[in-house]
């Protein structure tokens, strides 16, 4: 049996299998508001044959938004449009559906180059803000200096991502991720390379924390138990005076004293210049292994996993509990369905797709030699398709 297509368990949370589609920013709202695009986005996900499904880096405040174009969950109209998203992406598959919730902190106010795909500042005549953070210490040199976040606006923001969680909660997500990693604001509190201050907020690893705490406690105490918590933790700054994997551990084991269920193991972007190891196949793994051993959260890896047979590695040698994939599943939107027939797994298809099945398509195996099954693999001798339910407790 295939270790990962087998059932996996966040919390109170049931999944079919341990495959996870990854948040991936779009940068195609309008005022925050998700779009037409958005729901083939994530409707093409949600029939890739992955577990779970989590949307977009998702602001709690106008000024948390790294771009004009990203999705927010602070008003009325934006929740509203998550909400009839959700109602036609559950009709598509039994895959569960979580939301990233982010601030952007320093890295905010910026412009997205589609040919370059790299963030730059934004400019004054296209509607740039002034960014925030714990410290006035701009991301590089040409990036505009943050705005030293006071105690109000510390707490605003904590409020904020309870508020946003409880909007996620309102239209239906199974499942609320907080961003803390990838130079983003729990990410600058996080880093003493981002973080100089002298208050409870700065200085000793432990203050450092209380920021990400803060907001993991608050978004929990607004979550039904039902819904799962998990947040993406950067493993380490790869700087001598950043953060290390051990204060990663450390927040790991807090998060799980306030309700967080798992996490997501990432690293790196706190700052341009800094030298990191060449990325490799399953790079940042150790990372969640690390997790899984020293505390008793879900470990989802991320870092270039893309072939069926690496990510069956990783969940049947015990590395993780999860792998999570993003720039594969653009590639491929059907990854999972074709990691399933390589596996010799037996899962479910959208009954409008179940023609391509690989034992009701003769030309399966020339198409995708590489996720041809085994020999000794399970037969798929028949069609097994279904007509989606929507979940219990889902209205």
């Amino acid at each position: 049996m295939s270790a990962l297509f087998s059932p996996g368990r966040i919390g109170s949370l049931e999944l079919e299998n341990r495959i996870v589609v990854s948040p991936m920013c779009q940068y195609s709202a309008v005022d925050g508001v998700a779009q037409p695009w958005h729901l083939i986005h994530v409707g093409g996900l949600m029939m890739s044959g992955a577990g779970l499904v989590i949307v977009e880096a998702t602001a709690v405040e106008d000024i948390g938004r790294g771009t004009h174009g990203c999705l927010g969950l602070y008003r009325d109209d934006q929740e509203t449009a998550l909400a009839k998203l959700l109602d036609e992406a559950r009709k598509l598959s039994g895959a569960r559906i979580g939301i990233q919730l982010t601030h952007c902190g320093r890295k905010a106010s910026t412009r997205t180059i589609p040919e370059r795909w790299k963030g730059e500042p934004l400019p004054v005549e296209e509607g740039a803000w002034t960014p925030v953070a714990p410290s006035p210490l701009a991301f590089d040199g040409h990036w505009p200096v943050p705005e030293e976040l006071d105690e109000t606006g510390i707490e605003r923001i904590i409020g904020a991502f309870a508020a946003s969680a409880r909007r996620a909660a309102q239209a239906g997500f199974d499942l609320v991720e907080i961003h803390g990693a990838h130079g983003y604001l729990i990410h600058n509190f996080l880093s003493p390379l981002s973080n100089r201050r002298s208050d409870r907020w700065g200085g000793t690893r432990e203050n450092r924390m209380r920021f990400a705490i803060g907001i993991a406690r608050a978004v929990r105490s607004v979550l039904p138990p039902a819904i799962a918590l998990g947040f993406r933790i950067n493993s380490t700054d790869w700087h001598p005076d950043g953060s290390s994997l051990e204060d990663a551990v450390a927040l790991a084991q807090a998060l799980e004293d306030v309700g967080v269920d798992y996490a997501v193991m990432s690293a790196g972007n706190i700052a341009p210049g800094i030298s990191i190891p060449p990325a490799a196949p399953g790079h940042q793994v150790s990372f969640a292994t690390e997790i899984k051993k020293r505390t008793g959260l879900s470990a989802m890896a991320v870092g270039m996993i893309a072939q069926p047979r690496q990510a069956e590695a990783i969940v049947a040698n015990g590395e993780a509990d999860f792998v999570a994939l993003a720039r594969p599943m653009l590639d491929n939107p059907r990854w999972g369905l074709h990691a399933a027939a390589a596996l010799g797994a037996d899962i479910r298809y959208p009954p409008q797709y179940i023609r391509a099945r690989p034992n009701n398509w003769l030309g399966f195996g020339f198409v995708h030699p590489e996720a041809r099954p085994p020999e000794t693999s399970l037969q798929l001798d028949r069609p097994r398709s279904v007509s989606w339910d929507r979940p219990a407790g889902r209205t």
